[in-house]
């Protein structure tokens, strides 16, 4: 390829893809060159360094994610909007290793409320857990939950953890009735244990 065509959103494709390949942790500056054929200072007038190139990857990834997530749960609600949401997330996960990873590091704050794709993405997540007829902070609970739940299982079954004979799959589903239950029937704060009005 041309040195001329270089952008800094074309690097930033070529190094998601790369991340699937290799791994979000063995992508360098280096390696994307190699993969351009031309010199590392060459990237230097497109990306300020390997942060920011990891910074790119993490919100093309984290768009590309919500995208996806999006589509699936478009006119659902309640559990329904849940297992679209997680088999969607779960999904995306499995299929993309390495953008997945750049998904998870942590991002200066500045770029978080620069980004609309991740503003989307807590706007779609807050919208799934409204449904279960959450109010702060019991809302931020339930989603911090939901979060790590679905992050856990899918970074558990991505490096083949899941030994036992059952299949996971099952497991997952299994996993995503036991969090439909959970905010059905959610301990609201302040001790008032009455459980809202389950979605249908």
């Amino acid at each position: 390829m041309a040195r001329a065509g270089l952008t800094a959103d074309r690097l930033a494709a070529a190094a998601a893809d790369l991340a699937d390949e290799v791994g979000f942790d063995q992508v360098s500056l280096s390696a994307l060159a190699r993969r351009f054929g031309v010199k590392d200072a060459s990237l230097y007038s497109h990306v300020r360094g390997l942060s920011d190139l990891r910074t790119r990857i993490a919100l093309l990834a984290g768009g590309e994610m919500i995208d996806r997530i999006a589509a699936a749960v478009a006119g659902r609600a309640g559990k329904d909007a849940l297992v679209a949401f997680a088999d969607a997330y779960r999904a995306y996960a499995l299929e993309h290793p390495g953008r997945y990873t750049a998904t998870q590091i942590r991002l200066d704050p500045s770029v978080v409320a620069g980004s609309p794709a991740l503003r989307r993405t807590a706007e779609i997540t807050y919208g799934v857990m409204r449904a279960y007829g959450l109010e702060e902070p019991d809302l931020t609970d339930a989603v911090r939950l939901l979060r790590s739940t679905v992050h856990g299982y899918c970074a558990l079954e991505s490096t083949g953890a899941f030994g036992a004979p059952r299949e996971v799959r099952e497991s997952w589903e299994r996993a995503v009735d036991a969090l439909h239950v959970a905010f059905v029937n959610w301990p609201r704060a302040h001790g008032d244990r009455r459980p809202p009005q389950a979605p249908r």
